[in-house]
């Protein structure tokens, strides 16, 4: 039976290579918006199309590199390309809250780097990272703060898009069949923003697998290319995941101890 470090590792680890996998798809589709976060660099709309191919094949060929021999030096890559591809959103004019809401995109790589110790030095790059490697627990309560982190941001940040009414939020409802497409929007909003403070202050296991399984549902309802936005979203599914396994443990080697001396 894997121990919840090896569950945690690897929860992690198909996340990332979901999420990578899943925009390189994109850039090989050659997907229109994406000629805006070209242009925050200067590059024009003919260059751009011609640039997202090899851009979709590297983020292809990283994530499945992270699949079959994970190494920091690609963890700690994903963590930057990761965190500026997601701010190239705001950069370009769209709300802040796509950046936070794509904190699963650098917050799995950054979580799965601090699993394994984090670099220590500049050989230790390019080691493939041992799932099977003991954690101690200090290592491990930091994962499991780092998790609460990220899953509160990407979850804020979804919130937030439907609290302001994004239009391809707004879509997905009506084509639901929802006559009041705003109001479901208000709702899931406030909803996404309560569960974001449940996941940071108090991530209760069982409350948990509901923001699991509505993430993981909720992420289908896109009109267009359903499956590569879904596996995209991979870092989502998987920073929450990881916490669920992560609560199975922690909590009672940190916080169970104190509880017991306040009560004496």
């Amino acid at each position: 039976m894997l121990r919840t470090e090896q569950k945690i590792h690897y929860a992690l680890r198909i996340a990332v290579a979901m999420c990578f996998i899943g925009h390189g798809c994109f850039g090989i589709l050659t997907k229109q918006i994406w000629c805006n976060y070209f242009a925050v660099f200067g590059i024009d709309t003919h260059t751009a199309y011609a640039l997202m191919p090899w851009v979709g094949i590297c983020d292809i060929a990283l994530g499945l590199v992270m699949l079959v021999y994970p190494m920091r030096a690609i963890a700690l890559w994903l963590v930057m390309w990761g965190g500026v591809t997601a701010f190239l959103r705001p950069a370009s004019g769209e709300p802040f809250a796509e950046f936070i809401e794509r904190a699963g995109n650098f917050g799995a790589p950054l979580a799965l780097l601090i699993l394994s110790g984090g670099v220590s030095g500049f050989r230790q790059l390019f080691v493939r990272i041992d799932a099977n490697a003991v954690v101690d627990d200090k290592t491990l309560k930091s994962v499991f703060n780092c998790l609460k982190v990220v899953g509160f941001l990407l979850l804020t940040g979804h919130g937030w898009l439907n609290l302001i009414q994004k239009q391809g939020l707004l879509g997905q409802y009506a084509s639901l069949g929802f006559a009041n497409p705003a109001r479901i929007a208000q709702f899931v909003g406030v909803f996404e923003v309560t569960a974001a403070f449940v996941v940071l202050v108090k991530p209760i296991r069982n409350v948990l697998l509901i923001f699991i399984l509505w993430k993981i549902s909720s992420e289908l309802l896109y009109p267009r290319y359903e499956l590569f936005e879904w596996i995209e979203r991979g870092g989502s599914y998987g920073t929450l995941i990881a916490l669920w396994f992560a609560t199975k443990q922690v909590p009672l080697k940190f916080y169970s101890k104190p509880l017991q001396k306040h009560t004496n």
